[in-house]
């Protein structure tokens, strides 16, 4: 049957076929499953860049968060922004103030080790007014980058601008100075009035009690600075009334405003050699100091001074003959040691020091010990020391050396606090004084009273003259009065002109003078006619007698 004959599907066979379908693995994916796996990496790519867009935090301190604002105060380079503060907070130890910044992943290569950052706001000082532009918008943090390799994420931020830009050429040096001579950051450094450098920081060592400052000095100008180098402080306007008279000197106009530093090499000393940097030099009150400070091989004396020292003063010249060879150390110096007992006891002992160095000797060539029994040998040939007037306008007082031949076997050696007693005389004003007194003791030893009487007679002599003189002066004036002695001025007159007219008379063309012409010339032909007979009597007086000159002279007779 046909029917019969087709094949039919048992359950058997279609438990198997379920089987082989089930067990064949699937080689395809879902369409479906792609959107989800787009967006989950679309979102860790806005993650990754989300977090590589924020930048890199840094950690600043100061010591006042003033004018900082969180998520407003931005980050700047160059006038460019690089980053912004994010959180303001106090310390654990509640003594300065922490900030948390983001920097921009650009400028993530500036932040080094040497790298600085200060807070820029509108300040008015001595360089000008600057940060006005941050009057509307707010102060700012601004960020300078350092050279080092060496990276770093924590750093202080400064109230004020750095001096010097990280990596300009030049020379970092240390002063040490007492209190009186501080500084402030920005003071000027400067070389014979032009500025080569800044003062960059200051700080106080409490306990040396001294200001250690920080300077800067640009290149070229740090070839200046050598081991014979000294610095003082620069006040502006330096007025000295001293034994030297009357000194005014004036520094810069910015010097003058707020003072700074200046250097030099004073001329006793040689220009020296380089120094490397954070070289250690002490800074003095002023040049003089500064002068001072090179002469540190000295001998040390003590003047016992018998004068006043008022006008004297610490600092004051030691000279030799005009020429200075010291300087007064104290005044008055130990003044509660014992005196030698040859003295009175009151003395006033005064600290000189004697500076071979200002003679122009090396240190290598000085040898105090020498000098020292030199000096002695003088005290013995008379030399001597006195205090002197430098200035009668400030009345100021230097001690002179000189020597007193007179005094020369009268050098007794003494020591005063274990230094050598320089020995002394009266200065001018003591031997002025004393002069004085001899003079006033001469005048009381003098008979006052006979001069007096003497004087009296004298002076009555004089009275009587006197009268004299009145009474013949009132003589002349009646004299003078008399209506005689007036008439005598109009007789003069008529006769002078009187004469007046008869020399008139006598002029070339009255007959007078023609008269007298006349005469004069026959005076004249008559004293020529007698010429040749006083000739021939001044050759022989004989003619005047004898006719005849050439016959004998005649023989008288003989009476009868």
């Amino acid at each position: 049957m046909a029917n019969d004959a087709t094949p039919q599907n048992t359950p058997s066979n279609e438990n198997s076929e379920l089987h082989k379908a089930k067990s064949s693995p699937q080689t395809r994916l879902s369409p479906i499953w792609i959107v989800p796996l787009v967006a989950v990496i679309i979102g860790m790519w806005l993650v990754y860049d989300n977090y590589s867009s924020r930048g890199t935090l840094v950690t600043l301190t100061m010591s006042s968060a003033e004018g900082i604002e969180a998520g407003s105060t931005l980050i700047r380079s160059r006038n460019v922004e690089i980053g912004r503060v994010q959180s303001v907070r106090l310390s654990d130890d509640l003594s300065h103030a922490v900030m948390v910044a983001r920097i921009q992943p650009e400028a993530e290569a500036m932040l080094r080790e040497d790298s600085r950052f200060w807070v820029v706001k509108p300040r008015i000082g001595r360089e000008g007014i600057s940060g006005l532009g941050t009057v509307l918008s707010g102060a700012y943090i601004q960020l300078e980058p350092g050279q080092s390799d060496e990276p770093q994420r924590e750093f202080e931020v400064s109230d004020v601008p750095p001096v010097a830009p990280a990596g300009q050429a030049g020379l970092q040096i240390n002063l040490v100075s007492q209190l009186g001579n501080s500084l402030r950051i920005g003071d000027p450094v400067s070389y014979q009035g032009y500025t080569v450098g800044r003062v960059e920081d200051t700080r106080f060592d409490a306990e040396t009690r001294t200001m250690h400052h920080q300077v800067f000095i640009e290149e070229p100008y740090a070839q200046l600075v050598t081991d014979s180098t000294r610095f003082w402080t620069a006040s502006g306007i330096d007025f000295r009334l001293d034994a030297d008279g009357v000194r005014v000197n004036v520094e810069s106009l910015e010097a003058l405003l707020g003072g700074g530093v200046t250097f030099g090499v004073p001329e006793d000393l040689p220009m020296g050699k380089p120094v490397g940097a954070n070289t250690r030099f002490n800074l003095y009150a002023d040049e003089d100091t500064a002068r001072e400070g090179t002469f540190n091989r000295y001998l040390e004396y003590v003047l016992l001074v018998d004068d006043t020292v008022r006008g004297l003063s610490r600092g004051a010249p030691v000279e030799f003959r005009g020429v200075r060879i010291g300087t007064v150390a104290a005044v008055p110096w130990n003044f509660t040691a014992p005196q030698p007992d040859s003295r009175a006891r009151f003395a006033i002992p005064v600290l000189i020091r004697i500076e071979p160095q200002r003679l122009g000797i090396e240190n290598t060539d000085i040898d105090l010990e020498e000098w020292d029994n030199r000096f002695k040998r003088m005290f013995g040939l008379g030399l001597r020391a006195s205090l002197k007037n430098g200035s009668l306008l400030t009345g100021a007082l230097f001690v002179d050396l000189n020597f007193q031949r007179d005094l020369a076997d009268e050098y007794i050696a003494e020591t005063f606090s274990e230094r050598t007693v320089f020995p002394t005389v009266a200065g001018g004003f003591a031997q002025i004084q004393a002069q004085v007194t001899s003079l006033l003791e001469k005048l009381n030893a003098l008979e006052v009273e006979p001069l007096l009487a003497g004087l009296d007679r004298n002076l009555q002599a004089s009275e009587s003259v006197l009268n004299e003189v009145r009474e013949v002066s009132t003589s002349i004036n009646q004299l003078l009065s008399d209506p005689e002695t007036q008439a005598i001025g109009g007789n003069l007159n008529g006769t002078l002109e009187e004469l007046r007219n008869t020399l008139q008379g006598v002029s070339p063309s009255s007959p007078a003078y023609q008269e007298l012409t006349g005469a004069i010339e026959r005076l004249d032909r008559l004293m020529r006619d007698l010429q040749p007979l006083t000739r021939t009597l001044k050759e022989n007086p004989r003619a005047l007698l004898f006719d005849n000159l050439d016959v004998q002279d005649p023989i008288p007779r003989a009476p009868r």
